[in-house]
């Protein structure tokens, strides 16, 4: 009875037991049909599953094939290889760096280059700020604060902002001190309310005058306002406008002349008006040559005294009440103005920078006669040799 084999479903002590369970003889390996392995019974004997359907014979035997078809392949490598995804890499491998990724190479950029890259970072950190300054000026406007408020706290922000472009002008140029007094522009950058500059003397009273400068704008629709006069009474005493879609006009006391300027090309252009009270007679010069003339403008009015002459906004109160749709943007350089009507070859020379060209009698262009506000900005500008 010792010898006897074990029964289907004897004890799984004995060796002999566990080897017929698992099939790991031979024999039973070859006589079993093919289906899933014997299982171990919960109280530690061994069973015979179910006989398997049709079905299932099947699967099994598609599984098996598979099985063998990857042994195959594995079969098949080169002797002593491994597996691909064990294959070692060779640390002097020539793709241990990608071809894509060459080192980078470096050379010496020259000062010239270094300070327009500067610029270019400044400009972009300098346009970003002023953005975030229109948003929190335009936030505080909406909002429920007091007006005193709000007015502490623009003058805040603008003397920052003023501060803070001075500087960057300096640092970026390093000419202030060097260059003439007269060889600078001023520039607008953005359509704001609150960037202007303001000429330290006014106007006496006048009977004509010619106001001259050079311009260069892009901006659409319209440039905006180069310069504004007002006086007690009369915000609109002295204008200079190209607002929306209407052509450049003057105003004199409120009363309104067309002029025939095209400007907003993005390059330099040299303008001239020149008026006398008598008969209000106007002309208007583009790049040294007369462009249009007029009659009727204000006549006998006098252009009155004592007033704030303002570059890049409009006034609708006495050097306030700026409104933003009609600022300036762009770049202004060389505004003069004289108290009588100068020639048509007096301002031919002053287009085509003579060495004859005259200075403004009443507002000659010097750096130290303007001061600027809220992010305008002053460069080195040299008439005639920096033109388009």
């Amino acid at each position: 009875m010792g010898n006897s084999p074990p029964r289907a479903g004897g004890h799984l002590g004995t060796p002999d037991a566990r080897r017929a369970c698992g099939g790991e003889a031979a024999g039973v390996r070859a006589a079993a049909p093919p289906g899933p392995p014997f299982k171990e019974h919960s109280r530690g004997r061994c069973e015979s599953p179910a006989p398997a359907t049709a079905a299932a014979r099947n699967r099994a035997g598609s599984a098996a094939r598979k099985a063998r078809t990857a042994g195959a392949a594995s079969e098949n490598r080169p002797e002593g290889t491994a597996p691909r995804a064990f294959q070692p890499r060779s640390r002097a491998s020539p793709n241990r760096f990608p071809r894509s990724c060459p080192p980078q190479q470096y050379s010496r950029l020259n000062s010239s280059s270094q300070t327009n890259s500067l610029k270019d970072l400044l400009q972009s950190k300098i346009d970003e700020l002023e953005r975030q300054v229109l948003s929190r000026v335009n936030t505080l406007e909406e909002g429920k604060g007091g007006p005193r408020n709000d007015t502490e706290e623009r003058v805040k922000i603008e003397t920052a902002l003023t501060s803070l472009h001075q500087r960057i002008s300096e640092l970026e140029k390093g000419q202030k001190d060097n260059r003439p007094g007269d060889k600078f522009q001023l520039t607008f950058p953005l359509r704001t309310n609150y960037m202007y500059a303001k000429v330290k003397k006014s106007l006496p009273e006048m009977y004509a005058f010619t106001v001259c400068m050079w311009l260069k704008s892009s901006a659409a629709p319209g440039v905006g306002t180069p310069f504004s006069y007002a006086v007690p009474g009369q915000a609109n005493e002295l204008v200079l406008i190209e607002w929306g879609n209407n052509p450049m006009e003057i105003l004199i006391n409120d009363k309104v002349a067309k002029l025939p300027f095209v400007i907003n090309d993005g390059k330099w252009h040299h303008i001239c008006v020149t008026w006398t009270t008598r008969d209000g007679v106007w002309e208007a010069y583009q790049d040294g040559t007369q462009g249009g003339s007029g009659e009727n403008l204000a006549p006998y009015h006098p252009i009155k005294p004592q007033g704030v002459l303002v570059l890049g906004q409009e006034q609708d109160t006495l050097g306030g009440g700026f409104d933003a749709t009609q600022a300036f943007v762009g770049e202004l350089a060389h505004f003069n103005i004289w108290d009588r009507k100068l020639t048509p070859g007096e301002v031919y020379n002053l287009a085509t920078c003579s060495t004859k060209a005259l200075s403004g009698n009443v507002i000659a262009w010097a750096e130290s006669h303007i001061e600027i506000y809220g992010g305008a900005t002053k460069w080195t500008f040299e008439a005639c040799r920096q033109i388009n």
